[in-house]
């Protein structure tokens, strides 16, 4: 989880955060539940999107051990903001982890398609990216584990393992986390998630509509930026992100999300403390530049861009 204690984190800043953000992100689900004015619903969209994935952004500080110095808060706290997104906190950890441990190899490496690799395939993956399908996988996902979790072989979900269509679209990886995961620990946090989700609508008696626009508006949001800070970066796996320019506002809401290259190269430094560690002659494009690149497609692997995740370890 946490690489080293060298980094202090700011544990009361995060709850006072979390706190705000929970708070904005129910009177989002209120207004677009209550209100008449489709203009009015959609501003209360934008601002769930955007709080939303402020949320996101302290989960991923607690899914690497940095949101708060006590280990009991951090993990609760993670589970909390988990529910919001919703998902498990056990598998967004997983998850993210071997994330990092698979970044830009052969394994994880959608914006690149190599000649072995089903060019069709790689353009439906990317899409459904861009378009936030990939943020309803993973409620869907959750589901499915819930109900289903004693009954699959996680490994061989998708065919022997090793199969073409696991390999290519990285969900063998995923597969095999998924598969150390005790199913009581994976249902226990799906099991929060609900419970939060069912508290939210029957206290805030909200509509089906008025959650779909805002969760709608917040995949859209979080989906196009899990890539976008990877998307044509160097094959590398600690090298291969960026560190995207955005406005003032948009770090802040953020919460220095952006830094994703610092990132990769030590996860356990605080979202506070990016920016302090960013180096002299990092590139340093666009977001909306690199945005706009990604509708373009996949696009044809470099030569000599074969990279695994142990060539960098």
């Amino acid at each position: 989880m946490r690489a080293t204690a060298a980094y202090a984190t700011p544990g009361a800043l995060n709850l006072a955060i979390m706190a705000g953000a929970i708070c904005g992100i129910c009177l989002c689900l209120w207004v677009s539940s209550h209100t008449q004015s489709w203009p009015l619903a959609i501003l209360a969209a934008v601002a769930f999107a955007l709080l939303g994935n402020t949320c996101y952004a302290l989960m991923h500080e607690a899914v690497h051990g940095v949101f708060h110095d006590d280990p009991l808060i951090n993990e609760n706290a993670g589970r909390i903001l988990a529910a919001f997104f919703p998902t498990a906190f056990v598998f967004q950890r997983i998850f993210h982890l071997t994330h990092h441990k698979n970044n830009r190899s052969e394994h994880e490496r959608f914006d690149y398609y190599a000649p072995s690799e089903n060019r069709f395939l790689k353009f439906v993956q990317w899409y459904c990216i861009l378009t936030g399908l990939y943020w309803l996988a993973l409620p869907t996902f959750c589901i499915v584990y819930f109900f289903l979790a004693d009954l699959l072989q996680w490994r061989t979900l998708f065919g022997r393992k090793g199969a073409w269509f696991a390999q290519q679209t990285s969900a063998q990886e995923f597969l095999d986390a998924v598969a150390t995961v005790p199913v009581w620990r994976g249902r226990l946090d799906i099991a929060v998630a609900a419970i939060v989700q069912l508290a939210l609508s029957l206290a805030l008696d909200l509509s089906f509509g008025g959650w779909m626009l805002c969760y709608a508006a917040f995949g859209l949001a979080w989906s196009s930026l899990q890539y976008a800070d990877h998307a044509f970066s160097p094959v590398d796996r600690y090298d291969g992100a960026w560190n995207l320019k955005v406005s003032n506002f948009t770090r802040l809401v953020f919460l220095n999300y952006h830094y994703h290259l610092v990132h990769h190269r030590e996860p356990s430094i605080p979202w506070n403390l990016l920016p302090k560690h960013v180096r002299e002659g990092d590139p340093h494009p666009t977001f909306w530049s690199m945005y706009l690149k990604m509708w373009r497609g996949p696009r044809p692997l470099p030569q000599g861009a074969q990279t695994n995740p142990a060539d960098n370890a």
